[in-house]
């Protein structure tokens, strides 16, 4: 019995308690300096709206500006918005910490690598938040577009609302870090794991992710793109930094568990 939980103690902790517990706090922190940065822009709702406005002005320059009509053919369909609303409301939770948790476990050479990424990206999205800050769409109910999430959850969060607080301000939409997340778990799993159809659902979760953001008018396509331009600059910021420690901190597609942590 010791023996087997010796071994099992081993898959689940490659590197002990201590490295786990490290990880952990490294994620923690970083969040909570991301939530932080979130309600630095509370009392910015004119220069928000202003640069939503400049967003559409934007798509409708480059003929992208498809919102309105995606949700409203969405709309069509009380499962497809109650899928999409979940999807929204678990996404950067649920299924990223559990993304990060089989990384952790099953692809631990790999692990690192990603947990780099979700550091940088999330200290570009501090500047983003801060210097950009925009109002989603579903503040914007003259161009068309409904607020499926409040619908969906029963919690209405408004820029007029009293909900707003130190960690939590509806206007960081740009970027999005719901594709940037989605991206950042998804591609690497996509490349780790074996099952053909496991690979594919993971390879088209970013996409996916993008119909949700749009079709919940919580975020712009623009808002994706700028997600998107994210988590390349932030896998570029991990190759580099894995220069450094290439034992420890390159992506791998070994599933063994490695020698080193960080």
């Amino acid at each position: 019995m010791v023996a087997r939980a010796r071994v099992l103690q081993a898959r689940v902790l490659p590197h002990g308690w201590s490295d786990a517990l490290r990880q952990v706090s490294l994620f923690f922190l970083a969040y909570l300096a991301y939530r932080l940065a979130r309600g630095l822009v509370a009392g910015q709702a004119t220069a928000a709206f202003q640069h939503a406005r400049e967003l559409i002005s934007l798509e409708r320059t480059l003929h992208l500006f498809v919102e309105p009509s995606v949700q409203a053919w969405a709309s069509g369909s009380h499962f497809l918005m109650v899928t999409a609303s979940w999807l929204y409301v678990n996404a950067q939770t649920s299924i990223t910490v559990a993304a990060l948790l089989y990384l952790y476990v099953r692809h631990n050479r790999s692990f690192y690598f990603v947990r780099n990424m979700f550091m940088i990206a999330m200290a570009i999205a501090l500047v983003g938040y801060v210097v950009f800050p925009t109002a989603p769409p579903r503040f914007m109910p003259e161009w068309g577009f409904i607020d499926t999430v409040s619908d969906f959850t029963g919690v209405k969060v408004s820029h007029a609302s009293g909900s707003m607080t130190a960690l939590l301000n509806p206007y960081a939409a740009v970027p999005s870090m719901h594709v940037a997340f989605a991206l950042m778990i998804g591609w690497p799993l996509a490349l780790l794991t074996r099952p053909l159809p496991v690979r594919i659902a993971w390879f088209v979760y970013p996409f996916l992710m993008t119909f949700v953001i749009v079709v919940t008018a919580n975020h712009f396509i623009v808002d994706a793109l700028f997600g998107a331009v994210t988590a390349g600059a932030s896998a570029y910021g991990a190759i580099w930094l894995a220069r450094a420690r290439p034992a420890a901190w390159r992506f791998s597609p070994s599933t063994s568990a490695g020698l080193t942590s960080g």
